[in-house]
Protein backbone atom coordinates (compact mmCIF):
# COMPACT_ATOMS: atom_id res chain seq x y z
CA UNK A 1 0.00 0.00 0.00
CA UNK A 2 1.17 3.56 -0.63
CA UNK A 3 0.66 6.42 1.82
CA UNK A 4 -1.92 9.06 1.01
CA UNK A 5 0.86 11.69 0.82
CA UNK A 6 4.47 12.04 1.85
CA UNK A 7 4.89 13.86 5.15
CA UNK A 8 7.16 16.90 5.45
CA UNK A 9 10.46 16.41 7.26
CA UNK A 10 9.43 18.36 10.37
CA UNK A 11 6.92 15.80 11.66
CA UNK A 12 8.14 15.63 15.27
CA UNK A 13 5.57 18.06 16.71
CA UNK A 14 2.84 15.71 15.53
CA UNK A 15 3.56 13.71 18.70
CA UNK A 16 2.85 16.73 20.90
CA UNK A 17 -0.10 16.07 23.24
CA UNK A 18 -0.83 19.78 23.71
CA UNK A 19 -0.96 20.39 19.97
CA UNK A 20 -3.36 17.47 19.61
CA UNK A 21 -5.80 19.45 21.78
CA UNK A 22 -5.28 23.03 20.65
CA UNK A 23 -3.69 23.17 17.17
CA UNK A 24 -5.16 24.84 14.11
CA UNK A 25 -5.53 23.84 10.44
CA UNK A 26 -1.84 23.60 9.54
CA UNK A 27 -0.95 21.12 12.25
CA UNK A 28 -4.20 19.22 11.75
CA UNK A 29 -3.56 18.75 8.04
CA UNK A 30 -0.18 17.17 8.75
CA UNK A 31 -1.59 15.10 11.59
CA UNK A 32 -4.43 13.75 9.44
CA UNK A 33 -1.90 12.70 6.81
CA UNK A 34 0.24 11.08 9.47
CA UNK A 35 -2.77 9.24 10.91
CA UNK A 36 -3.74 7.93 7.46
CA UNK A 37 -0.22 6.71 6.75
CA UNK A 38 -0.18 4.97 10.12
CA UNK A 39 -3.57 3.40 9.38
CA UNK A 40 -2.47 2.11 5.97
CA UNK A 41 0.63 0.60 7.55
CA UNK A 42 -1.56 -1.12 10.15
CA UNK A 43 -3.89 -2.43 7.44
CA UNK A 44 -0.92 -3.96 5.61
CA UNK A 45 -0.43 -6.22 8.63
CA UNK A 46 -3.79 -7.82 7.90
CA UNK A 47 -2.51 -8.99 4.50
CA UNK A 48 0.01 -11.35 6.13
CA UNK A 49 -0.44 -15.10 5.65
CA UNK A 50 -2.52 -16.69 8.34
CA UNK A 51 -4.70 -13.68 9.13
CA UNK A 52 -8.33 -14.87 8.95
CA UNK A 53 -10.28 -13.29 6.07
CA UNK A 54 -13.02 -12.26 8.47
CA UNK A 55 -10.53 -10.29 10.57
CA UNK A 56 -9.10 -8.66 7.47
CA UNK A 57 -12.59 -7.65 6.39
CA UNK A 58 -13.30 -6.23 9.84
CA UNK A 59 -10.15 -4.10 9.70
CA UNK A 60 -11.06 -2.70 6.29
CA UNK A 61 -14.60 -2.05 7.45
CA UNK A 62 -13.20 0.11 10.24
CA UNK A 63 -10.93 1.98 7.83
CA UNK A 64 -13.80 2.74 5.48
CA UNK A 65 -15.91 3.97 8.37
CA UNK A 66 -13.09 6.29 9.42
CA UNK A 67 -12.94 7.78 5.92
CA UNK A 68 -16.73 8.01 5.89
CA UNK A 69 -16.53 9.94 9.15
CA UNK A 70 -14.39 12.54 7.39
CA UNK A 71 -16.72 12.59 4.42
CA UNK A 72 -19.79 13.19 6.56
CA UNK A 73 -18.46 15.60 9.19
CA UNK A 74 -15.83 17.55 7.24
CA UNK A 75 -17.24 17.49 3.71
CA UNK A 76 -20.95 17.46 4.55
CA UNK A 77 -21.73 14.90 1.88
CA UNK A 78 -23.35 11.46 2.14
CA UNK A 79 -21.02 8.57 2.83
CA UNK A 80 -20.25 6.51 -0.28
CA UNK A 81 -18.10 3.67 1.06
CA UNK A 82 -20.70 0.92 0.66
CA UNK A 83 -19.55 -1.96 -1.55
CA UNK A 84 -15.97 -0.75 -1.97
CA UNK A 85 -13.00 -3.05 -1.54
CA UNK A 86 -9.38 -3.43 -2.61
CA UNK A 87 -7.82 -0.73 -4.80
CA UNK A 88 -11.19 0.97 -5.23
CA UNK A 89 -11.49 1.42 -1.48
CA UNK A 90 -7.95 2.82 -1.20
CA UNK A 91 -8.60 5.29 -4.02
CA UNK A 92 -11.83 6.48 -2.39
CA UNK A 93 -10.12 6.89 0.99
CA UNK A 94 -7.34 8.95 -0.61
CA UNK A 95 -9.82 11.15 -2.48
CA UNK A 96 -11.89 11.73 0.64
CA UNK A 97 -8.85 12.74 2.66
CA UNK A 98 -7.61 15.13 -0.04
CA UNK A 99 -11.03 16.79 -0.18
CA UNK A 100 -11.19 17.01 3.62
CA UNK A 101 -7.76 18.70 3.74
CA UNK A 102 -8.81 21.22 1.09
CA UNK A 103 -11.97 21.96 3.07
CA UNK A 104 -9.93 22.42 6.25
CA UNK A 105 -7.38 24.76 4.64
CA UNK A 106 -9.82 26.70 2.45
CA UNK A 107 -12.10 29.65 3.25
CA UNK A 108 -15.29 28.21 1.77
CA UNK A 109 -17.83 25.59 2.73
CA UNK A 110 -20.89 25.62 4.95
CA UNK A 111 -18.91 25.54 8.23
CA UNK A 112 -17.05 28.43 9.81
CA UNK A 113 -13.34 28.11 10.51
CA UNK A 114 -13.73 27.22 14.19
CA UNK A 115 -16.23 24.45 13.44
CA UNK A 116 -14.02 23.02 10.69
CA UNK A 117 -11.10 22.86 13.12
CA UNK A 118 -13.23 21.25 15.83
CA UNK A 119 -14.52 18.60 13.43
CA UNK A 120 -11.05 17.94 12.05
CA UNK A 121 -9.89 17.26 15.61
CA UNK A 122 -12.72 14.75 15.96
CA UNK A 123 -11.76 13.10 12.66
CA UNK A 124 -8.13 12.84 13.77
CA UNK A 125 -9.14 11.32 17.11
CA UNK A 126 -11.33 8.81 15.27
CA UNK A 127 -8.50 7.69 12.99
CA UNK A 128 -5.95 7.56 15.83
CA UNK A 129 -8.31 5.36 17.82
CA UNK A 130 -8.82 3.06 14.84
CA UNK A 131 -5.08 2.54 14.38
CA UNK A 132 -4.86 1.55 18.04
CA UNK A 133 -7.81 -0.83 17.67
CA UNK A 134 -6.16 -2.59 14.73
CA UNK A 135 -3.10 -3.29 16.89
CA UNK A 136 -5.42 -4.91 19.42
CA UNK A 137 -7.08 -7.04 16.74
CA UNK A 138 -3.72 -8.39 15.55
CA UNK A 139 -2.25 -8.66 19.07
CA UNK A 140 0.96 -7.08 17.85
CA UNK A 141 3.51 -5.47 20.13
CA UNK A 142 4.07 -5.39 23.87
CA UNK A 143 5.04 -2.88 26.56
CA UNK A 144 8.71 -2.62 27.56
CA UNK A 145 10.10 -4.67 30.43
CA UNK A 146 11.01 -2.45 33.38
CA UNK A 147 12.97 -2.91 36.55
CA UNK A 148 10.95 -2.68 39.74
CA UNK A 149 10.74 0.76 41.34
CA UNK A 150 9.53 1.57 44.85
CA UNK A 151 6.09 3.15 45.35
CA UNK A 152 5.76 6.93 45.64
CA UNK A 153 4.17 9.02 48.36
CA UNK A 154 2.27 12.09 47.17
CA UNK A 155 1.08 14.88 49.47
CA UNK A 156 -2.52 15.90 50.07
CA UNK A 157 -3.78 18.38 47.49
CA UNK A 158 -6.79 19.78 45.68
CA UNK A 159 -6.95 19.03 41.97
CA UNK A 160 -9.10 20.16 39.07
CA UNK A 161 -10.39 17.12 37.22
CA UNK A 162 -11.52 17.53 33.62
CA UNK A 163 -10.09 19.72 30.89
CA UNK A 164 -12.82 22.34 30.45
CA UNK A 165 -14.58 22.84 27.14
CA UNK A 166 -12.47 25.43 25.35
CA UNK A 167 -9.91 23.29 23.55
CA UNK A 168 -11.21 21.86 20.23
CA UNK A 169 -9.17 18.66 20.44
CA UNK A 170 -10.12 17.60 23.97
CA UNK A 171 -12.11 14.32 23.88
CA UNK A 172 -15.67 14.80 25.07
CA UNK A 173 -15.29 12.45 28.03
CA UNK A 174 -12.81 14.95 29.51
CA UNK A 175 -15.08 17.98 29.17
CA UNK A 176 -16.22 19.80 32.29
CA UNK A 177 -14.56 20.48 35.62
CA UNK A 178 -14.65 19.07 39.12
CA UNK A 179 -12.39 19.92 42.06
CA UNK A 180 -11.24 16.92 44.07
CA UNK A 181 -9.77 17.06 47.57
CA UNK A 182 -7.24 14.22 47.74
CA UNK A 183 -5.52 13.10 50.98
CA UNK A 184 -1.88 12.01 50.84
CA UNK A 185 -1.45 8.60 49.24
CA UNK A 186 1.08 5.98 48.22
CA UNK A 187 0.92 4.73 44.61
CA UNK A 188 2.96 2.25 42.57
CA UNK A 189 5.57 3.91 40.38
CA UNK A 190 4.62 1.61 37.48
CA UNK A 191 1.87 -0.85 36.56
CA UNK A 192 1.72 -4.31 38.10
CA UNK A 193 3.89 -6.66 36.03
CA UNK A 194 3.68 -10.32 35.04
CA UNK A 195 5.95 -11.47 37.84
CA UNK A 196 3.73 -9.85 40.46
CA UNK A 197 0.56 -11.13 38.84
CA UNK A 198 1.83 -14.68 38.44
CA UNK A 199 2.41 -14.82 42.21
CA UNK A 200 -1.28 -14.04 42.71
CA UNK A 201 -2.28 -16.85 40.33
CA UNK A 202 0.16 -19.31 41.94
CA UNK A 203 -1.37 -18.53 45.35
CA UNK A 204 -4.79 -19.65 44.13
CA UNK A 205 -6.05 -16.17 43.33
CA UNK A 206 -8.47 -17.46 40.72
CA UNK A 207 -10.01 -19.94 43.21
CA UNK A 208 -10.72 -17.64 46.16
CA UNK A 209 -14.18 -16.02 46.04
CA UNK A 210 -13.36 -13.65 48.89
CA UNK A 211 -10.91 -11.81 46.63
CA UNK A 212 -13.40 -11.12 43.89
CA UNK A 213 -16.63 -9.82 45.37
CA UNK A 214 -20.01 -11.01 44.15
CA UNK A 215 -19.98 -9.34 40.72
CA UNK A 216 -16.37 -10.31 40.06
CA UNK A 217 -16.90 -13.93 41.06
CA UNK A 218 -19.96 -14.22 38.80
CA UNK A 219 -17.94 -12.76 35.94
CA UNK A 220 -15.09 -15.19 36.58
CA UNK A 221 -17.36 -18.25 36.59
CA UNK A 222 -18.93 -17.12 33.33
CA UNK A 223 -15.47 -17.09 31.69
CA UNK A 224 -15.35 -20.90 31.67
CA UNK A 225 -16.74 -20.86 28.13
CA UNK A 226 -14.48 -18.09 26.83
CA UNK A 227 -11.76 -19.21 24.43
CA UNK A 228 -8.36 -17.60 24.20
CA UNK A 229 -6.88 -18.10 27.68
CA UNK A 230 -5.94 -20.87 30.08
CA UNK A 231 -9.67 -21.23 30.77
CA UNK A 232 -10.13 -23.47 27.74
CA UNK A 233 -7.92 -26.17 29.26
CA UNK A 234 -8.62 -25.75 32.97
CA UNK A 235 -12.40 -25.48 32.69
CA UNK A 236 -12.41 -22.01 34.27
CA UNK A 237 -10.42 -18.85 33.82
CA UNK A 238 -6.99 -19.06 35.43
CA UNK A 239 -5.17 -16.22 33.67
CA UNK A 240 -5.82 -13.02 31.71
CA UNK A 241 -7.03 -13.21 28.12
CA UNK A 242 -4.44 -14.56 25.64
CA UNK A 243 -2.29 -16.11 28.38
CA UNK A 244 -1.58 -19.80 27.85
CA UNK A 245 0.55 -20.36 30.97
CA UNK A 246 0.95 -18.38 34.19
CA UNK A 247 3.04 -20.56 36.52
CA UNK A 248 6.81 -20.27 36.65
CA UNK A 249 6.81 -18.02 33.59
CA UNK A 250 4.29 -16.16 31.52
CA UNK A 251 3.69 -17.67 28.10
CA UNK A 252 1.46 -15.18 26.36
CA UNK A 253 -0.35 -15.80 23.11
CA UNK A 254 0.46 -12.30 21.84
CA UNK A 255 1.22 -12.89 18.18
CA UNK A 256 -1.26 -15.63 17.45
CA UNK A 257 -2.93 -13.72 14.59
CA UNK A 258 -0.98 -14.30 11.42
CA UNK A 259 0.98 -17.30 12.64
CA UNK A 260 3.48 -15.79 15.08
CA UNK A 261 2.57 -18.38 17.70
CA UNK A 262 3.23 -18.31 21.44
CA UNK A 263 5.74 -15.93 22.96
CA UNK A 264 7.11 -15.70 26.48
CA UNK A 265 6.52 -12.35 28.16
CA UNK A 266 9.28 -10.79 30.23
CA UNK A 267 8.47 -10.78 33.96
CA UNK A 268 8.99 -7.00 34.07
CA UNK A 269 6.38 -6.24 31.40
CA UNK A 270 3.13 -4.67 32.55
CA UNK A 271 0.33 -7.21 32.79
CA UNK A 272 -2.21 -6.86 29.95
CA UNK A 273 -5.72 -7.95 29.03
CA UNK A 274 -6.94 -7.96 32.61
CA UNK A 275 -10.48 -6.98 33.50
CA UNK A 276 -11.11 -4.61 36.37
CA UNK A 277 -12.44 -7.59 38.29
CA UNK A 278 -9.01 -9.22 37.99
CA UNK A 279 -7.27 -5.98 38.94
CA UNK A 280 -9.43 -5.64 42.05
CA UNK A 281 -8.87 -9.28 43.01
CA UNK A 282 -5.09 -8.85 42.78
CA UNK A 283 -5.28 -5.71 44.91
CA UNK A 284 -7.28 -7.50 47.62
CA UNK A 285 -4.80 -10.37 47.55
CA UNK A 286 -1.88 -7.93 47.91
CA UNK A 287 -3.58 -5.92 50.68
CA UNK A 288 -3.78 -2.86 48.43
CA UNK A 289 -6.41 -1.06 46.33
CA UNK A 290 -6.88 0.52 42.93
CA UNK A 291 -6.10 4.24 42.77
CA UNK A 292 -8.95 6.68 42.42
CA UNK A 293 -9.08 8.59 39.15
CA UNK A 294 -7.88 11.85 40.82
CA UNK A 295 -4.97 10.02 42.45
CA UNK A 296 -3.91 8.54 39.13
CA UNK A 297 -4.16 11.87 37.30
CA UNK A 298 -2.24 13.75 40.00
CA UNK A 299 0.58 11.20 39.89
CA UNK A 300 0.73 11.23 36.07
CA UNK A 301 0.75 15.04 35.96
CA UNK A 302 3.21 15.72 38.79
CA UNK A 303 5.37 12.68 39.58
CA UNK A 304 7.03 11.74 36.27
CA UNK A 305 10.30 13.32 37.44
CA UNK A 306 10.16 11.11 40.54
CA UNK A 307 9.83 7.90 38.55
CA UNK A 308 6.08 7.58 37.90
CA UNK A 309 5.85 5.66 34.60
CA UNK A 310 2.65 5.51 32.58
CA UNK A 311 1.61 4.91 28.98
CA UNK A 312 2.63 1.24 28.79
CA UNK A 313 -0.97 0.03 29.22
CA UNK A 314 -4.33 1.59 29.94
CA UNK A 315 -4.94 1.39 33.67
CA UNK A 316 -8.08 0.58 35.59
CA UNK A 317 -8.99 3.02 38.37
CA UNK A 318 -11.62 2.91 41.08
CA UNK A 319 -15.09 4.38 40.62
CA UNK A 320 -17.71 4.46 37.87
CA UNK A 321 -17.51 6.27 34.55
CA UNK A 322 -19.31 9.60 34.48
CA UNK A 323 -19.11 12.95 32.76
CA UNK A 324 -17.54 15.83 34.65
CA UNK A 325 -19.93 18.61 35.78
CA UNK A 326 -20.50 21.27 33.15
CA UNK A 327 -19.58 19.06 30.20
CA UNK A 328 -22.61 20.24 28.26
CA UNK A 329 -23.96 18.65 25.08
CA UNK A 330 -21.78 16.42 22.92
CA UNK A 331 -20.31 18.06 19.80
CA UNK A 332 -21.13 16.94 16.28
CA UNK A 333 -19.51 13.63 15.43
CA UNK A 334 -18.40 13.03 19.02
CA UNK A 335 -16.23 9.93 19.54
CA UNK A 336 -16.60 9.66 23.33
CA UNK A 337 -20.26 9.63 24.32
CA UNK A 338 -20.84 9.09 28.07
CA UNK A 339 -22.27 5.70 29.09
CA UNK A 340 -25.37 5.24 31.24
CA UNK A 341 -24.67 6.11 34.87
CA UNK A 342 -22.96 3.30 36.78
CA UNK A 343 -22.69 0.96 33.79
CA UNK A 344 -18.99 1.27 32.99
CA UNK A 345 -15.60 1.81 34.61
CA UNK A 346 -12.68 4.11 33.80
CA UNK A 347 -9.36 3.30 32.15
CA UNK A 348 -6.80 6.07 32.61
CA UNK A 349 -3.81 6.98 30.47
CA UNK A 350 -2.70 5.29 27.27
CA UNK A 351 -1.02 2.13 26.01
CA UNK A 352 2.08 1.39 23.93
CA UNK A 353 -0.24 1.19 20.90
CA UNK A 354 -1.67 4.68 21.50
CA UNK A 355 -0.25 7.48 19.37
CA UNK A 356 2.04 9.70 21.45
CA UNK A 357 -0.12 12.75 20.79
CA UNK A 358 -2.86 11.05 22.82
CA UNK A 359 -0.66 10.57 25.92
CA UNK A 360 -2.13 13.16 28.28
CA UNK A 361 -2.64 12.84 32.07
CA UNK A 362 -6.35 13.64 31.74
CA UNK A 363 -6.92 10.98 29.05
CA UNK A 364 -9.62 8.51 30.02
CA UNK A 365 -11.63 5.73 28.37
CA UNK A 366 -14.85 4.06 29.46
CA UNK A 367 -15.37 0.28 29.39
CA UNK A 368 -17.39 -2.37 31.26
CA UNK A 369 -15.49 -3.79 34.27
CA UNK A 370 -15.31 -7.18 32.52
CA UNK A 371 -13.59 -5.72 29.45
CA UNK A 372 -10.25 -7.44 28.74
CA UNK A 373 -9.70 -7.10 24.99
CA UNK A 374 -7.63 -3.90 25.02
CA UNK A 375 -4.07 -3.44 26.25
CA UNK A 376 -5.32 -2.77 29.77
CA UNK A 377 -3.57 -3.28 33.10
CA UNK A 378 -3.47 -1.56 36.50
CA UNK A 379 -1.36 -0.33 39.40
CA UNK A 380 -2.15 -0.20 43.11
CA UNK A 381 -2.22 2.14 46.11
CA UNK A 382 -1.64 1.55 49.81
CA UNK A 383 -4.85 0.95 51.75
Amino acid sequence: MTPARALPQAAGPLDDALAARTAGPGWLSLALLDARNHLLHALAGFEAPGVPPGLRALAWQGALRSAAFQERWLLHRPSSEAGLDGAEAQAWMAETLEAALEQLDGPGGSLDAAERVARAHQALLHEDRLGEHLAVLLQRGAPPARGQRPPLWLPATRWQMGAGTGEPGVPFNEWGREEAAVPEFEIDAQPVNWQQYSEFAADGGYDRPELWGEAGWQWLQARADVRGSAAEEAGARRAPRHVAQLLGGVLVQRGQVGGAGLQRAAPGQAVMHVSRFEAQAWCRWAGRRLPTEPEWVIAAATAASRGFVWGDVFEWVAGSARAWPGAGPAPAGCVDLPPPAGSQAVLSGASFATRRRRHHPHARRFAPPGHDHAFCGFRSCAV
